[in-house]
Parts: C-alpha cells; structure tokens; sequence
C-alpha cells in the first residue's frame, strides 16, 4: 500500500534530506513538503496525508503544537516530531500528545524504524 507523509521544516535542506531517505526507504510513496504550519494545515485540509513528520523549531507555531493539532482532528495519523533539541520536557511533551520523538539529524535507520511502526499502527488501527 502507498502512503502519502507530510514533511514539514522550513529548512528546505532538511526537507530535502527527509525526502531523499523517504524515496529510498518507499519509492511509491507521496510526499508532500510544507515550510510552516499554516502550509501543513493546508496540505491536511487539500492532501490529506496519512503520517506526518514535524520539525520542532519553526517560525511561528512550533512543532510540538502543530502536532497536537494535528492528532486533535486526526487522532490516528502516526505524527513525529523530529528535533535536535533533545531536553527531557521536550520528550515528555511528545510523548504526552500522542507523538514520536526522532532526532536530528534524522538517520535513514531511525526514519524506517518510525516509518514500520506507522504502517503497522496504520493497519491495526481502528478509526
């Protein structure tokens, strides 16, 4: 089955990076980019993905919030929030949502990990 993820960072190079990964990892997967969170609320409302992944640190809302967000009106869409800020209330605020913490930088290890456990969550749960 083909999944579409929703890459949101506003560095285009991490973007770029996680798409790179992402290809090699599921060539027949879509990926659709996003630099903040109102172009992530977009692509939600016009594309609707089925996994998110969310760079922490952005201008504007954060991705912590846009995850919660996101899990609020998509309860079961897999959401990780992906940070090189690795504090322990930050891990707990992830956790404490409903989301995945992967850190930067984001191995290509690290995104399959997350991404079996997506598909399975994905194929198991019951919306």
């Amino acid at each position: 089955m083909s999944y579409k993820v929703l890459v949101v960072d506003d560095s285009k190079l991490a973007r770029m990076a996680v798409n790179k990964a992402l290809s090699a990892l599921y060539p027949d997967w879509t990926s659709l980019e996003a630099a903040n969170s109102e172009d992530a609320l977009r692509a939600m409302e016009t594309s609707r993905p089925d996994i998110a992944l969310l760079d922490f640190n952005m201008p504007g809302q954060n991705g912590l919030d846009l995850a919660a967000a996101l899990l609020k009106s998509n309860p079961h869409m897999p959401v990780a929030v992906v940070s090189a800020n690795r504090q322990q209330e930050i891990l707990n605020r992830t956790t404490a949502i409903g989301a995945f913490f992967l850190g930067k930088p984001l191995t290509q290890h690290e995104l399959a990990d997350f991404l079996r456990s997506a598909v399975k969550y994905l194929t198991t749960a019951k919306p």
